[in-house]
């Protein structure tokens, strides 16, 4: 084959996206990290949630057949840096069937909470894995052997799948003291001495309490958090007051609407409180919450103060990301396949980067037409995010062709998109034609926010960069990349299986 051959008929579309409209395949490790990150199991415009499980599960298994490495940095990475659980845990499941080895590696780097543990379980007895054999009886007892009083009431939940009392009985893990014994036995159902575990006791008094001060009373000395006293008792305006003193910031932006509805917010020092541990920022950076579970509080609360402190909390969540010096266009897609938490994401990683950029770009709207969306820089992400509606179809070529028209030259390009073409000319058609009239060298960044496993551009462009998840991470990489930093996959294969946890 002769090198032009070679180069150019790679160029050719080699596949169809979920509209039918011709489409690229990405290399397998891409297609792979897109699932990790982007795939919740939930349904989306395009797929019902057993076409994903299905789709999902022919890649673990394909990945671990061929490259069982890289998957396994790619599991830790989604579940550290994406933030995700299922897809994480479902990759993990796989693995342990192939590579025992590296599943030994990453298991306390994936199972990291009770709930973890509960679902990996129930996804290795969906596969048809039963207790997974003494490769994983050996990970859960590690994992067992830190399991703490706090834990085993927040997460035991007997009769609701895999409880930590199951996770016992499967893997007879030994206790090394008599709490630890204690501890096991309580979780088994087992009579157990509980004046060994005063939080346990805690939640046992609660549940015989017999008034409203007792209650408190007990929920306050056991520091018992919300999921136990909302499942024990009758949750009253005083009970959520008691629980908001100790609840976790992720726990708190989950429940500011039922807070507000219970008119704890009423009280001026609850409402301080409330806004003060939002606009936390060393809490906001531990919590680890993806920035469009902001935007998506911020639709639900109605309480002024609190909407300004949710406003806050996106600048602080973005605050970190390194600015953005070239002259940069970005567009996002605002097509009807992006309605809901899409478009939540979209907007507000649009703006987020648009501040970043100090001016320094256009933000352009598009479906088959294309709308400067007007941006400030001093407006908060969230009111301008709150602004932005879906539409029409999909015509990804669209903006790059107004640039063209327009005679725009910009260092590099940002679409935030799901990718799903449906009308109009290729992204990749226009963007080759900017190049070989406006500028030859810009880069283009694909955000890529959906789960589907086509793609715009071929894998062989080496100045186009795919980015795939929802978490704030994946601006930081645009950043670096635009910098000489690799891709997605190439920062994923740096990582170390061998460090500590």
């Amino acid at each position: 084959m002769s090198f032009a051959k070679k180069l150019f008929s790679v160029m050719r579309p080699t596949t169809l996206n979920k509209d039918g409209y011709p489409a690229y395949t990405r290399s397998d490790e891409e297609q792979y990290v897109q699932t990790l990150v982007t795939n919740t199991f939930g349904n989306t415009f395009y797929a019902d949630q057993h076409e994903l499980l299905a789709e999902a599960g022919e890649l673990h298994q394909a990945m671990a057949q061929s490259n069982p490495q890289f998957m396994a940095k790619a599991i830790v990475y989604a579940r550290n840096e994406g933030y995700m659980r299922l897809q994480p845990l479902f990759g993990l499941a796989v693995l342990s069937a192939y590579r025992p080895d590296l599943f030994a590696k990453i298991f306390l780097k994936v199972v990291k909470i009770p709930s973890d543990l509960s679902d990996f379980l129930t996804i290795m007895q969906g596969l048809g894995r039963g207790e997974g054999g003494r490769a994983v009886k050996r990970q859960v007892n590690r994992f067992l052997s830190g399991v703490s009083e706090y834990w085993a009431i927040k997460y035991n939940g007997r009769g609701r799948g895999y409880s930590l009392g199951d996770a016992i009985a499967t893997a007879h893990p030994k206790p090394v003291d008599l709490k630890q014994q204690a501890l096991y036995r309580y979780l088994r159902g087992q009579e157990a001495n509980l004046s060994l575990l005063p939080q346990v006791d805690a939640l046992e008094q609660l549940k015989r309490a017999a008034s409203e001060v007792e209650q408190l009373h007990w929920i306050e000395t056991g520091k018992l958090p919300h999921e136990v006293v909302t499942g024990a008792v009758k949750t009253t305006k005083a009970v959520w007051e008691a629980l908001l003193q100790q609840m976790p910031t992720f726990a708190l932006l989950r429940h500011l609407n039922t807070l507000e509805r219970a008119g704890v917010f009423e009280d001026r020092y609850n409402l301080e409180l409330a806004a003060s541990r939002l606009t936390d920022q060393r809490a906001l950076q531990k919590a680890k919450i993806l920035p469009f579970r902001f935007a998506k509080a911020f639709r639900q609360v109605n309480n002024p103060v609190l909407r300004d402190a949710l406003r806050d909390a996106v600048e602080y969540t973005f605050s970190n990301l390194p600015d953005m010096e070239d002259k940069t266009a970005i567009f996002l897609d605002i097509s009807g396949s992006m309605n809901g938490e899409y478009l939540q994401i979209g907007s507000v990683f649009a703006l987020a980067l648009y501040k970043k950029t100090q001016g320094n770009s256009l933000f352009w709207l598009f479906d088959t037409e294309v709308e400067d969306a007007r941006p400030s820089r001093r407006d908060s992400i969230l009111t301008q995010a709150d602004m932005i509606h879906t539409r029409g179809g999909t015509d990804t070529g669209a903006p790059i062709r107004k640039m063209l028209e327009e005679r725009r030259k910009v260092d590099q390009i940002v679409i935030i998109t799901d990718e799903q073409q449906n009308s109009g000319s290729p992204f990749y058609e226009a963007l080759l034609k900017y190049r070989s009239k406006i500028n030859p060298s810009v880069k283009a960044f694909i955000i890529d926010i959906a789960p589907y496993r086509s793609a715009m551009v071929p894998p062989l462009d080496s100045n186009t960069f795919y980015i795939y998840g929802w978490s704030d991470t994946v601006l930081s990489y645009i950043a670096q990349t635009a910098k000489g930093y690799g891709s997605m996959v190439q920062k994923i294969e740096e990582i170390d299986l061998d460090a500590e946890k």
